[in-house]
């Protein structure tokens, strides 16, 4: 059984994260599947901001569409409107962790046992590695859920 929503968290929200919403977005579409996903992140740096540039020109190049989305910080009650909140690195899983409610009903976890690295002070080649993580890490859960597991 699949989630029906997911919410990706990294830092800022401009990179891994709206990257991770686009893919999963896109791929569960072909699929069939109906999981409504969305993204935030720990932190309120770029609050109201599309994603980072780089991560828009490379997700297109993939024919993923990240112009729309528009980052926000998470909010207390994401805890409460998404079946699972993935985090792309240990950092957010911690500060998830921290400001989750004790009566969350939200499952936590990593989105990848490896974390996705953040791209954010590298160059072009950095944004397209983390697509490809990305894209590895969605199909594993793709399966997984196909496959009737919610979890790792």
């Amino acid at each position: 059984m699949h989630p029906k929503s997911v919410l990706f968290v990294c830092l800022g929200n401009i990179c891994r994260s709206p990257s991770a919403e686009a893919v999963m977005t896109k791929l569960t579409k072909n699929q069939g599947l109906n999981i409504h996903f969305d993204s935030a992140g720990t932190a309120n740096y770029h609050t109201n901001s599309p994603p980072d540039e780089r991560a828009v020109a490379v997700g297109k190049s993939l024919d993923y569409d990240l112009s729309a989305l528009r980052a926000r910080q998470v909010r207390p009650d994401d805890f409460y409107e998404f079946d699972m909140i993935f985090a792309m690195d240990a950092n957010n899983l911690a500060n998830l962790q921290k400001i989750m409610p004790a009566d969350a009903t939200a499952q936590v976890a990593m989105f990848d046992e490896l974390a996705v690295a953040d791209p954010y002070y590298g160059d072009i080649s950095d944004f397209q590695s983390m697509f490809a993580h990305i894209e590895k890490a969605s199909q594993h859960w793709l399966t997984r859920w196909q496959q009737g597991a919610t979890h790792d």
